[in-house]
């Protein structure tokens, strides 16, 4: 500090007592400069505009992140149901709250949705700022005591070193891209269809396929994912590839190489938590049966992340996202409770009702990979070649299926439902043999039957409660789907039957062309199953704003 000391006061000791006089009447002047400076660097808090049909990005959302960590968010609207009218608003509005007695509520407050029949999600902006002080403090995330930080009213030395203020300017770059993007995005929904070499998505499966197709192609631009190279095998950085998990294995392996990851951190949107969950309790709790040692070892890797970095603390974990396609999935994730709360949990069991949170968290397939691979999965007959009109064959799994089955099991020619099929007949002869194909919840609401149903050209027919389809931030499911209330169960043929063949045409021919978006390429394609998981991960980012404390 003396040699800084040395060359920073003789710049303000004049040699003469005229400049002397000069230099006491300007000081006052540069003083009000800079503090009017720094006022008016704050961002506007309102990025208001209108946009119309886009879920994801129509309805409002803003999650604000100020110095101290706090959040606060608009309503979000659910997911599966298009809009009640035309159009709806998109708000672009990044926002600031600060007070840290609110802390709590305020992040309480943040994912309270609005479980009504629109769909979800906007691209907004969570303001999030590193607090004042020690920068090597290291914050104990999984308590549920409120960190104390410094009031931004009082003045603070901030002892920010060369490689923190480039970590920030790093920062207010990321920023400014996905600033750009969002505004590129809220552009393209009126605008020309942009040239793609590859696929261009139009039609009534989107909600709007412009603005979609915009965004991916944003995405593809500038997104950018920094893995956590911490953990070993088999518990980290792998997973299964050849189950009904197989989405997991095949995820946590493909991030390892994609285009979209860095080695830098500072340069990430995103942080992947590369856990597995399926590994864990295949490894963990298969071994002892105990829930516990599974909760550890999710909390004490999420710990040793928050003290080797920044990140984590930063946004209290709102810009970390983790994949899970078990079951258990939810659950584990609630042993950090921000992890629970903040983060981006990709999940297969997107249940409502278990706490999943639509406006920040990603509904991914569940999909059964018996070889690894979707050779031979691929493709069926034509409409007119489809002689049943529905078919389920599954077991007594939860309280759905005993009442679909009790209600259609062997009462109907045209009804094929089954607990078990008969000896020498295929099951996946049947999903292409059938116009309809049910996709009933088990124990939990994550099932691939609505991936093959689509796989094999059979229109889906969604009996579920509480399910957040996948994807259906961008995919307007009931224009290639069919949902059935579980109460309607013993009308099922009459509800099917008032389909005309016309409309059936439609959903058929739309399911196929949506079709790539679940399909699991060797190696990855553009607008697959891994893109589509990973283009939602990037507008729940794009819902979010980090700030650096030179913003403050």
């Amino acid at each position: 500090m003396g040699e800084r000391k040395k060359r920073v006061c003789p710049c303000w000791i004049p040699t003469s007592s005229s400049s002397s006089r000069i230099l006491w009447f300007m000081l006052p002047l540069i003083v009000v400069s800079v503090f009017v400076g720094l006022l008016g660097s704050k961002p506007s808090s309102k990025w208001g505009f209108a946009s119309q049909n886009y879920p994801w990005a129509w309805n409002s959302f803003i999650t604000s992140y100020s110095g101290n960590g706090i959040m606060s968010s608009d309503a979000v609207q659910g997911p599966v149901s298009p809009p009640k009218d035309t159009e709806a608003n998109l708000d672009l509005r990044p926002r600031t709250v600060g007070g840290g007695d609110n802390r709590e509520k305020s992040l309480s407050d943040d994912y309270n949705l609005n479980r009504s029949c629109s769909p979800p999600l906007s691209v907004e902006a969570v303001h999030v700022q590193q607090p004042v002080g020690n920068t090597k403090e290291s914050f104990n995330i999984t308590t549920n005591i409120p960190h104390v930080f410094p009031s931004w009213n009082e003045t603070h030395a901030l002892p920010l070193s060369g490689r923190l203020e480039r970590k920030h300017s790093n920062l207010l770059r990321l920023e400014a891209g996905l600033g750009r993007a969002r505004g590129a995005i809220r552009e393209a929904k009126n605008g020309n269809q942009t040239h793609d070499p590859d696929y261009i998505p139009t039609g009534p499966m989107y909600w709007n396929a412009k603005a979609f197709h915009r965004s991916y192609l944003e995405m593809e631009k500038q997104f950018k994912i920094f893995v956590y190279e911490e953990g070993e095998p088999p518990i980290f950085h792998n997973g299964p590839c050849k189950s009904i998990y197989a989405m997991e294995g095949s995820f946590i392996y493909h991030m390892e190489t994609t285009q979209f990851r860095t080695r830098d951190p500072d340069k990430a949107h995103v942080y992947f938590l590369p856990i597995s969950v399926t590994s864990i309790v295949h490894f963990i709790y298969e071994r002892n049966h105990d829930w516990h040692p599974m909760k550890e070892t999710v909390r004490d890797y999420v710990n040793l992340l928050a003290v080797k970095y920044p990140y984590w603390n930063r946004s209290l974990g709102a810009d970390h996202f983790m994949l899970a396609c078990h079951d258990w999935g939810p659950e584990l994730s609630s042993s950090v409770p921000n992890l629970y709360k903040n983060s981006i949990r990709a999940l297969c069991n997107a249940n409502t009702s278990e706490g999943f949170k639509p406006s920040k968290d990603v509904s991914f397939p569940e999909i059964l990979l018996p070889a690894g691979t979707i050779e031979g999965l691929i493709g069926g007959p034509s409409p007119s070649r489809r002689p049943y009109l529905v078919f389920f064959a599954g077991g007594l799994h939860g309280p759905i299926r005993p009442i679909l089955l009790e209600h259609w099991e062997n009462k109907d020619e045209e009804v094929q439902v089954h607990k078990y099929l008969p000896k020498g007949v295929s099951y996946y002869g049947m999903l292409r043999k059938s116009k309809y194909c049910i996709c009933a919840s088990g124990y939990e609401v994550a099932s691939p039957r609505m991936v093959e149903a689509l796989y094999t050209g059979c229109v889906p027919v969604l009996i579920k409660d509480h399910y957040v389809p996948p994807f259906s931030d961008v995919l307007n499911w009931k224009s290639f789907s069919v949902e059935v209330p579980v109460k309607e169960i013993p009308n099922l043929k009459k509800i099917l039957s008032a389909i005309s063949p016309r409309q059936y045409i439609r959903m058929q021919r739309r399911g196929t062309q949506t079709r790539r978006h679940f399909e699991v390429s060797l190696p990855p394609k553009r607008y697959d199953v891994f893109h589509m998981i990973l283009h939602s991960v990037w507008l729940r980012r794009l819902n979010i704003r980090i700030h650096g404390i030179d913003e403050s």
